[in-house]
């Protein structure tokens, strides 16, 4: 099976690629892996360093139908990474959201289509349903997204979801919540709060941190998504669910104790627009294919503090490039 993985060079998409390319790996596939992305400030080719010469790389963007044209022919299925994700870069400018996760979406589905690609997973989040008080969302639950972000995403998932039914297109979509890991971009709230107590910095919590959302990682998120494109079917959404649900308050002070730090590290900030109070996906659809988690939280949050304090090389220069103002932490975004 030759894939084709779009955003592969950003935090998911890359760890993505290299489950599938890991010989140790019960999800490794045998054919080739050609990775797209358009290297926005998030995806980066070091990334895939220890995958490089094992993968055909092409810089660009899904929203060129040309290029798609041009590389889609000969792949046998395509994961769909590519996305702009961060809600408070949303909340400021949505348009290159609007750009990439809706017509980006639609331009990629129209050249799979005529690609005959015979399977597409098109890879989303739990904020297109909005905010649940209790309980947990079904794949069914209506969509009631807050932001300029989740707006789009879920405008992006409609039309996959039309090309389903419309065209007949092999489509599925994955939902999943906040994912955790190694190599993740340092405005997300684990890696900004981990490397800003590396430096000695406060970390600044939004509101009152009561918020609750479902963390998991992000190798645990690729595990799901690898077995949607293996068995999941066309014109279906999987959720993939997390396995700790914290309030901030909760994350936080769990970074604070494994940094010896107290509350007088947090900085208490005015709270984000639109801020949803509470994220929680129901996956037993996805479980019933042979899916579980099996990362545990507080081994998988220690190994990936490590991970920050030994690559302060991977981290540190997109630290001193993020602008203060805009890089707020991303409390609600995956």
């Amino acid at each position: 099976m030759r894939i084709l993985v779009t955003g592969g060079a950003g935090f998911i998409g890359s760890h993505f690629v290299r489950m599938l390319l890991d010989p140790r790996s019960e999800f490794r596939v045998r054919g080739p892996v050609t990775v797209l992305d358009k290297l926005t400030y998030a995806g980066r080719r070091s990334n895939l360093d220890a995958v490089t010469e094992r993968i055909d790389f092409v810089q660009g963007d899904i929203c060129d139908a040309d290029l798609l044209a041009r590389l889609l022919p000969g792949h046998d299925a395509v994961v769909n990474f590519a996305a702009e994700s961060h809600v408070d870069r949303s909340i400021a400018d949505g348009t290159e959201f609007a750009r990439t996760n809706v017509l980006g979406v639609q331009t990629l589905m129209q050249s799979c289509l005529e690609a005959g690609v015979r399977k597409v997973v098109h890879v989303s989040t739990d904020e297109v349903y909005g905010s649940i008080a209790d309980g947990s969302w079904s794949e069914d639950a209506p969509l009631d997204p807050r932001s300029p972000y989740s707006a789009t995403k879920a405008g992006g998932d409609l039309v996959a979801l039309a090309y389903a039914r419309t065209h007949g297109l092999p489509v599925c979509i994955t939902r999943c919540g906040n994912n955790y890991g190694p190599r993740q971009y340092p405005e997300k709230v684990v890696p900004l709060f981990i490397t800003n107590l590396i430096q000695g910095r406060p970390v600044p919590l939004y509101g009152d941190g009561r918020n609750v959302r479902d963390w998991i990682h992000v190798d645990d998120h690729c595990r799901g998504i690898r077995v949607v494109l293996e068995r999941g079917s066309p014109g279906e959404v999987y959720h993939i669910g997390g396995i700790a649900e914290l309030t901030n308050l909760e994350l936080t002070q769990r970074l604070l104790t494994a940094f010896g730090a107290t509350w007088d590290r947090v900085e208490w900030v005015p709270d984000r627009k639109g801020h949803d109070h509470r994220y929680c996906l129901a996956d037993d659809k996805l479980r019933a294919l042979g899916y579980a988690p099996t990362i545990d939280f507080e081994r998988g949050l220690a190994e990936v503090i490590d991970w920050y304090r030994a690559n302060p090389s991977w981290w540190e220069p997109l630290r001193s490039a993020m602008a203060a103002p805009r890089h707020r932490p991303a409390v609600g975004s995956p």
